[in-house]
């Protein structure tokens, strides 16, 4: 595993749960409110207006399932008020959006236990108009799992399974002591045991829902933690790292913060691009080298290696670095000849040819994040990729587009197609470096 990497990789989930991390999710979590309580108003309008329109349309039918007089004027009240209510949290949750701030918790359960005292309020009027069974049968205590559901969203265990309690509380507590319910004790549909049974059904949704909202959470929490992790890495070693790589990234895992690893290092250059540029305009310069790039990154990426740094016209990949690739130099050597193959397709359809020129060099380096405490970069440092730089240089001196040391010549075996040009001399080295050509 790489141990570099596999420590950043470690510290940004970690570094995602941080209390702005937090924050930021209580504010998404505070939004979901919003979003719940402009629904439970909306439902509560609603059912007004139907109540309504059948109290207008088809009163005959609301007395007989009410068994009297259907009060019409208390379901404006009580809903009204209920409306008011939320309205009131809403602009609550609104003002501490703003403000960016938190609902204090206390209200969270103050807000929660009205809510889901509306049907027990519903449920007592059952009762005294219809009867205890009847009521019990009715739609009222339907209602506390839509309280309950809706409980989910706050995605807090502990309120939606406060939400259950409250309502298993109160609708066995009505079952048990309303005068109705007591006047028919005796029926079945009463007994103790039954009673019991229904309201622990409704405790277990609340805690259940809570469960849910929890788990809901830790995913949510994940998918932004992981998230933040590739955005991290894909910043770290720049836009051109291709999706293989940001996941093997990923999913690598170690302890220290650099370290040295034998790397294929490769330099390529556009050759004679400065001059042919001054006679185009900067778009025009622009748009050539994108389309040069975007052919010979997408070849370094599927071939496993990652662009560093981009040098003007030219820019610095890595083969076996951020991770380990034992076959990092026959994979360099690959990607070199299809990036050659590729200009010369490339240029039959512009009206600008290229020539590129490329060196490879492999050998050890130290690989670490390197810069200033607001910035820093993912980089390799070393005496490989020094002699990569020169040997890329000669091609220049022969007049070839690649050009390869001995060390990689040893590690790709043999080759029919590689031609040796001896030793040669480098400048900034004392002796000289065997090199070999590549058709």
């Amino acid at each position: 595993m790489q141990a570099f990497v596999g420590n950043l990789i470690q510290r940004k989930p970690r570094r995602a749960l941080s209390p702005e991390f937090k924050h930021a999710l209580a504010r998404e979590v505070l939004k979901t409110e919003r979003l719940r309580v402009i629904a439970v108003i909306i439902t509560a309008m609603v059912l007004a207006a139907a109540l309504t329109t059948a109290d207008v349309v088809a009163p005959a039918i609301l007395d007989r399932v009410w068994q009297g007089h259907f009060p019409i004027l208390y379901v404006w009240a009580g809903l009204g008020g209920f409306i008011l209510f939320e309205a009131s949290v809403l602009a609550l949750i609104s003002r501490q959006l703003k403000r960016d701030l938190d609902v204090p918790r206390v209200r969270r359960y103050v807000g929660a236990f009205i809510e889901t005292s509306l049907p027990s309020l519903l449920l007592v009027a059952h009762m005294t108009n219809m009867g205890a069974v009847p009521a019990l049968g009715f739609v009222a205590p339907l209602l506390y799992f839509v309280f309950i559901i809706l409980s989910t969203l706050r995605l807090d265990f502990w309120l939606s399974t406060f939400t259950g309690f409250v309502a298993a509380t109160e609708l066995l507590g009505l079952a048990l002591f309303h005068p109705a319910a007591r006047a028919t004790a005796g029926d079945t549909m009463l007994a103790a045991a039954f009673l019991i049974s229904r309201s622990a059904v409704i405790f277990a949704c609340g805690v259940l829902a809570g469960a849910v909202g929890v788990q809901l959470r830790r995913q949510f929490e994940a998918s932004i933690a992981a998230a933040t992790a590739r955005d991290y890495v894909t910043n770290l070693f720049g836009q051109h790292v291709s999706p293989q790589v940001v996941d093997r990234l990923l999913a690598a895992g170690s302890t220290t913060s650099s370290d040295a690893r034998q790397v294929a290092v490769m330099f390529v250059d556009i050759r004679g691009f400065t001059a042919a540029a001054r006679a185009r305009t900067p778009q025009e310069v622009v748009d050539r080298l994108d389309a040069a790039f975007a052919v010979l990154v997408e070849i370094v990426d599927r071939n496993g290696g990652i662009v560093n740094k981009f040098l003007g016209d030219g820019f610095l990949a890595l083969f076996g670095a951020p991770l380990d690739d034992p076959d990092a130099p026959r994979r360099a050597v690959t990607a070199a000849r299809e990036m050659l193959a590729a200009i010369e397709r490339h240029n039959v359809r512009s009206d600008w040819p290229l020539r590129i020129g490329i060196g490879l060099h492999f050998g050890q380096v130290v690989a670490g994040n390197v810069g200033s405490p607001r910035r820093k970069e993912y980089t390799v440092i070393g005496d490989t990729v020094n002699l990569a730089s020169r040997i890329e240089g000669l091609n220049k001196q022969f007049g070839s587009q690649l050009l390869i040391s001995d060390a990689v010549r040893q590690a790709i075996g043999e080759d029919g197609d590689a031609t040796p040009l001896g030793d040669v001399p480098i400048r900034g080295y004392e002796q000289p470096i065997r090199v070999w050509r590549l058709a």
